[in-house]
């Protein structure tokens, strides 16, 4: 760490670092942790790509109880309009334990820029030409149903179909932030345009439907009993 932050001149200690690393002993990597947020190298921690059993069960060891200055905040992840995968576990445990939630890909891997619509080519440009094997596989046809229901909403609001899954993200039960991954200053300036304003619950409603898919075993069985597995409690943005 004290290399790190020499390399980081004139920083003195990091906002926020993410870690995982499951070839260590995750006590040892909490106490490790927990002594940089002491000595004032770290001020924050944050995780990447966890499992929400596995957060909850550790929680419980002797190790993390004793723990005081060292708590994750954040969770960096993957969320989108065509990819809700986060809302099964990792969103409960947000809403439950105050862990905010850092977007990373929040247009699905340029799937949701506006260019790609039915019979059109990919623009050469498109990230999917070299990133497709880095996340999961999704039908064109949903994707499609999901570009109808941004159109049909950028036509109502005069937004652009990235801003509006941007903003339907921001308005998202414990996201904190996204990151955007624009090419050129001009996309930039236009996923700016995300922030500042809000979608209509009615407007959010309709992009829930249309980016809805079925939940993987058991969480599709766990909603048929709803008194006993009740879904996140959160109200709708005004």
């Amino acid at each position: 760490m004290n290399t790190s932050l020499k390399r980081l001149q004139p920083t003195t200690s990091i906002s926020l670092l993410h870690s995982f690393d499951a070839k260590t002993p995750v006590e040892e990597t909490l106490s490790t942790l927990d002594d940089l947020v002491r000595a004032g190298k770290i001020r924050y921690t944050g995780r990447r790509i966890f499992r929400a059993g596995i957060c909850r069960s550790r929680s419980m060891s002797p190790i993390v109880t004793a723990i005081r200055a060292m708590r994750y905040v954040a969770n960096q992840t993957y969320y989108s309009l065509i990819g809700r995968d986060y809302e099964w576990e990792l969103m409960p445990l947000g809403l439950e334990a105050g862990i905010g939630a850092i977007v990373w890909s929040p247009l699905g891997w340029g799937r949701l820029t506006g260019k790609i619509r039915r019979g059109a080519k990919l623009p050469e440009t498109n990230r999917l030409h070299k990133t497709t094997d880095f996340g999961p596989p999704v039908q064109d046809e949903f994707v499609f149903r999901v570009v109808d229901a941004l159109d049909a909403i950028a036509e109502e609001i005069g937004k652009t179909v990235p801003q509006i899954a941007l903003n339907w993200l921001l308005q998202r039960p414990t996201v904190a932030t996204v990151l955007i991954g624009a090419r050129n200053e001009e996309q930039l300036r236009q996923n700016f345009g995300a922030v500042g304003w809000n979608l209509t619950p009615e407007q959010i409603s309709r992009l829930d439907e249309a980016s809805y898919q079925r939940p993987a075993y058991p969480y599709w069985h766990q909603q048929g009993f709803s008194e006993r597995n009740p879904l996140p409690a959160w109200s709708m943005p005004e």
